[in-house]
């Protein structure tokens, strides 16, 4: 893949790009984890003139789509087009190389972010997705594509227009350095469907169960798997799954299963299955009633973080939007940091999260260049939830 790039109107260069930094004022944070409102590149750019290069472990963004359409929020319920009264959530309309570039410098930020182990997911639609993966295959190596995952968002639709309705939209998983990413291979356990249908014998106690073969395919001629076990030698072309001695075991613990033929099997229990690797075809359907605009299944975003962080982890969203990656993380005991520039957003993670100690950042003042202002831990929100965010930090700290 090298040498192929995607090449439109205003493209910068890379090294541009990362100037900014040497410009960007310095930001410290604490111990706690931290929501900062003000805009992802200043703020990116800021962390990385502080000295967190390579200091986050997952980052699951959720970037506006180029949908050309304004997200907003009207008594309390989220729509995408837009009403007089009503509060813009976030726009999202720009053209179509002002967005591809959009993205790709915040990625190029974000790489500098991310650990030597960490890993990065992109949600996106099928309209840019396929244009955005280009952008990452330049910002990560193409070497470092991990996955183009198909994520089911919703029911079946039913639309008149002249082509196959959208159920799916994608999540784009690159790794800073393939192969040395945090995995934990987290596997999906098994509906009730599936254990009906793979665990159909139910013993004596009502547990159910299914049996495999002793043996596994596989000759060996030197090891006791290849040798006798009750008189018997494995079958030609196979092997004793375990030694003998450890059939012996099974066999007086019950687990093992004799026919009316006298041929023996090993008792598998559906309690005691360890669940199938998740594939690249996720069923995650969105809420029907989000708290904000495009707000993601949290489930989803719960597996993602146990998936590719650790307990000692920090996790970043950089559109956090909703905060539900954040509430993702905290709930499965990472540490996070979420970063939006709607006011919307910090009022929706301050309601959110009102029982949760996380400091929170204003980052930009009302003529938008970056400043840092006091960060105020937060224990209980709700009586700041209806607050103006500007309020929130009134005092500068000294740059």
């Amino acid at each position: 893949m090298d040498g192929i790039e995607l090449n439109y109107q205003g493209k910068k260069d890379e090294d541009e790009i990362l100037g900014s930094v040497s410009n960007a004022k310095t930001i410290k944070l604490g111990k706690n984890p931290t929501y900062i409102s003000g805009d992802n590149f200043a703020v990116m750019s800021s962390l990385l003139a502080s000295g967190y290069s390579g200091s986050v472990d997952l980052i699951y963004i959720d970037p506006p789509f180029n949908t050309n359409q304004v997200f907003n929020v009207n008594d309390g319920r989220v729509s995408t087009i837009s009403r007089n009264g009503s509060i813009v959530a976030y726009s999202d309309d720009l053209k179509p190389f002002e967005y591809l570039e959009f993205i790709r410098e915040r990625l190029i930020l974000m790489r500098e972010l991310l650990s030597e182990k960490g890993s990065i997911y992109l949600h996106i639609d099928c309209k840019m997705g396929h244009y955005v993966k280009m952008i990452m295959d330049e910002v990560f190596g193409a070497e470092n594509f991990l996955n183009d995952i198909a994520r089911i968002k919703s029911n079946p639709k039913n639309f008149k227009r002249p082509a196959y309705g959208n159920q799916r939209d994608m999540v784009l998983f690159y790794a800073k350095n393939k192969g040395n990413n945090i995995f934990n291979n987290i596997t999906q356990g098994l509906t009730e469907k599936e254990i009906e249908s793979k665990f159909k014998k139910i013993d004596k106690d009502g547990r159910r169960y299914n049996t495999v073969p002793v043996h596994a395919p596989g000759e060996t001629t030197t090891g006791e798997t290849g040798g006798y076990w009750r008189d018997m030698l494995p079958p030609k072309g196979r092997h004793w799954r375990t030694s003998p001695k450890e059939l012996d075991k099974l066999d007086k613990a019950g687990l093992i299963e004799w026919s009316k033929n006298g041929v023996p099997r090993i008792k598998k229990y559906a309690d005691e299955h360890k669940g199938k690797k998740i594939q690249d075809i996720w069923n995650y359907i969105d809420p029907a009633y989000p708290l904000y605009p495009t707000e993601k299944n949290l489930d989803m975003l719960k597996m993602i973080v146990r998936q590719s962080s650790n307990q000692n982890s920090l996790v970043m969203d950089c559109f956090a939007g909703s905060g539900s990656t954040l509430l993702a993380a905290e709930q499965t005991g990472r540490k996070w940091l979420g970063i939006d520039q709607s006011e919307y957003s910090a009022k929706v993670v301050k309601e959110r999260f009102s029982k949760i100690k996380f400091d929170y950042i204003e980052f930009t003042n009302a003529n938008g260049e970056a400043i840092e202002k006091e960060s105020a831990t937060i224990e209980s929100v709700e009586s700041l939830a209806t607050a103006d965010i500007r309020s929130l930090a009134q005092a500068k700290l000294a740059i």
